[in-house]
C-alpha cells in the first residue's frame, strides 16, 4: 500500500511538472510572435497595438528614448494589482510569468517583414498578434495587460475574449488619434479587428459547441441513436404544437463542431422531415462537453 502510495505521488508530480512546462511553453510562444508583431510590423510602421500595449507605444512614440520592455512592465503593476482580486491565482501568477516572459521578448524579439504595403503589414500583424495573444490564453496565463480584464469580464458577465479587447482597443485608438496621423489609426483598427478574429479562432476553434433543437415525431428513436453512436446526453423537453394543439417531444443536446455533421446525417435517416434549428453557443459549463477555459 505505501508503495502505491509513492507511485501515485510521483505520478502527480510529474504531471503538475509537465503542466507546468507546456504552460510556461504556450506563454513563451505567444509572447515571442506577439514581440515579433510589436518589433517587426507595428513599429516601423508607425502604427500601434492592442491593449495596453498599444497605450505602451503611444508614449514611446512621444518619448522615443523610453524601452517598450521597460514601459509595459512598468504599466502592468497597477494591473496586477486588480487582478490579484477579480481573477484566480493559479491564472494570476502564470500571467505574471507571462508578462515579464513578453516584456523580454520585447527587447530581444525582432524581426523584419519585406512587405511595402500598409494594408498587408497591418493584416499580418493581426495574424501574428492575434494568434500569439491565443496561444498564450489556452494556457492557464496570459501576458498581462488587458487579458486580465478580459478574463475576469469572461467570468463574471461571458463577454467573449476578443469582443472585450476591440472595445477597449477603440479607446485606445481614439487617444492616438490625438497624437497620430489618421491613416496609421485606420491602418491600426484593421490590425486590431483582425487580431480579435484570429485571438477567438485559437481560443474557441473547433472547440466552438453547437446547440442542437429537434423536434420530431420519432424523438425516442432520434434520442436513441445519439446516445448509442455519438455519446452525447440528450434532454427531453414537453412541448405542444400551437396550430395542431398535440403534444411534441423536444430534443435538446449539445455537440462539438466536429459531431455536428454526423448529428444531422443520423436525423435524417430516422426521420428526414425532422424540424431541426443548429445554433451557436457563447460557452458550454460541463466537464464532458464544456469548453470554456479554467482561467
Amino acid at each position: 500500500m505505501e508503495l502505491a502510495m509513492k507511485k501515485l505521488q510521483k505520478s502527480a508530480v510529474s504531471h503538475t511538472i509537465g503542466q507546468v512546462l507546456l504552460n510556461l511553453l504556450l506563454l513563451t510562444l505567444g509572447s515571442i510572435l506577439c514581440a515579433i508583431a510589436i518589433n517587426g510590423i507595428l513599429i516601423p510602421n508607425g502604427f500601434l497595438s492592442s491593449g495596453l500595449a498599444g497605450l505602451v507605444l503611444i508614449l514611446h512614440y512621444l518619448f522615443p528614448f523610453l524601452p517598450v520592455s521597460a514601459l509595459y512592465f512598468l504599466l502592468n503593476v497597477p494591473v496586477f494589482v486588480l487582478g490579484w482580486k477579480f481573477v484566480g491565482r493559479r491564472f494570476f501568477f502564470y500571467s505574471l510569468a507571462g508578462m515579464t516572459i513578453f516584456s523580454g521578448s520585447l527587447a530581444w524579439a525582432h524581426a523584419l517583414f519585406p512587405t511595402q504595403d500598409m494594408l498587408c503589414s497591418a493584416l499580418l500583424a493581426g495574424i501574428l498578434s492575434g494568434a500569439g495573444g491565443g496561444i498564450t490564453l489556452k494556457s492557464l496565463g496570459s501576458t498581462g495587460g488587458t487579458d486580465i480584464l478580459s478574463v475576469a469580464l469572461l467570468k463574471r458577465f461571458s463577454v467573449r475574449l476578443g469582443t472585450t479587447a476591440l472595445a477597449f482597443n477603440c479607446m485606445v485608438l481614439l487617444a492616438g488619434a490625438l497624437f497620430l496621423p489618421l491613416e496609421k489609426v485606420l491602418y491600426t483598427l484593421i490590425y486590431i479587428y483582425v487580431s480579435a478574429r484570429i485571438l477567438n479562432l485559437v481560443v474557441t476553434g473547433l472547440s466552438q459547441r453547437k446547440a442542437v433543437m429537434i423536434i420530431s415525431n420519432l424523438g425516442e428513436a432520434i434520442s436513441s441513436k445519439i446516445l448509442e453512436d455519438n455519446k452525447r446526453g440528450v434532454t427531453i423537453l414537453r412541448g405542444q404544437g400551437a396550430y395542431s394543439g398535440r403534444d411534441e417531444k423536444v430534443l435538446y443536446t449539445v455537440v462539438n463542431f466536429r459531431e455536428l455533421s454526423r448529428i444531422k446525417q443520423l436525423i435524417r435517416q430516422v426521420d428526414p422531415h425532422a424540424f431541426v434549428v443548429v445554433s451557436d453557443t457563447l460557452e458550454v459549463m460541463d466537464q464532458r462537453i464544456g469548453n470554456q477555459p479554467q482561467y
